[in-house]
């Protein structure tokens, strides 16, 4: 009983303060309704039927969104655009915060000449903008949301990398990690088990910002074009289209920009609020 209590007393002090911050708890109950909409896609209409009566026709009772120049309900469009958005930066963000996880951990625990290769890759990585790498990655690799994720994923690693190695260098000097040691525990043991679930705090909070930073890139590859095509109901090919018709229909461009930012901003005020929670020096 004892071992429980020790156990939910860390969570129960951790819901406690991060309930008292309402603007994280608002971003975080949105991307829950995020998530609900991704899951379950509550369309009015079917994504690709095109009313041609209705051809670039205004927000209505029917139309919720208006349509776009098929006629094609924006509203419906605009929801499953959600899963589509949310697929591609949560993929992306969970392979680069693996790979930059196993990295920074070896990095920071080995230190040397494999802390000093891992981490001069990273300042090479990190001398290009990040989405300008990802469109050098995906005009080498070739266009379409599978490389779009894998693009993201590759400019997302040295982050991640950066954190964890700095974490680790940090536990590694405590003196558990030393009595480890000196009963003969493996290093990977070390790392994946004693090491790893300290990184966590601020790997969260990384992990969180990452997912908006994502969203942006995947939406601003296609809207470039080289992430998913027209025909795919992706909140930054939608802005593609919607920029030829800013005169005649400005809603095309409106709704998808306006879920972008909602989203990127419940992310980044999400991770805030995970920060200001977890880190002692702020409570």
């Amino acid at each position: 009983m004892n071992e429980q209590n020790n156990i939910k007393k860390p969570f129960t002090e951790f819901l406690e303060k991060f309930l008292k911050r309402k603007v994280a708890l608002i971003s975080f109950l949105f991307i829950v309704l995020l998530i609900f909409i991704a899951i379950f896609q509550p369309t009015l209409h079917d994504i690709d039927y095109a009313d041609y009566e209705n051809l670039l026709s205004e927000p209505s009772s029917k139309h919720w969104f208006g349509t776009d120049e098929y006629g094609r309900d924006l509203f419906s469009r605009v929801v499953a655009g959600t899963r589509l958005s949310l697929f591609v930066s949560l993929s992306a963000v969970s392979i680069g915060a693996s790979i930059g996880c196993v990295l920074g951990l070896v990095a920071g625990y080995y230190g040397g000449k494999i802390e000093s290769i891992i981490m001069r890759s990273c300042d090479v990585m990190f001398s290009f903008p990040g989405l300008l790498l990802a469109i050098g990655i995906v005009a080498i690799i070739g266009p379409g949301l599978i490389n779009v994720i894998i693009a993201i994923a590759i400019y997302g690693i040295p982050s991640f990398t950066r954190i964890v190695r700095s974490s680790t260098i940090s536990l590694k000097k405590q003196l558990y990690i030393e009595a480890c040691k000196s009963i003969g525990v493996s290093d990977f043991r070390i790392l994946f088990i004693h090491i790893f679930p300290g990184t966590l705090p601020a790997l969260i909070v990384t992990l969180t910002m990452r997912i908006g930073t994502a969203i942006i890139s995947a939406a601003s590859l296609s809207f470039l074009g080289f992430g998913a095509s027209p025909t795919n109901p992706d909140w930054g090919a939608m802005l593609s289209t919607g920029r030829d018709y800013i005169g005649l229909a400005p809603h095309m461009l409106f709704y998808p920009g306006l879920m972008i930012f909602l989203t990127v901003l419940a992310f980044n005020l999400l991770g805030d609020g995970l920060r200001d929670t977890l880190d002692p020096k702020l409570n």
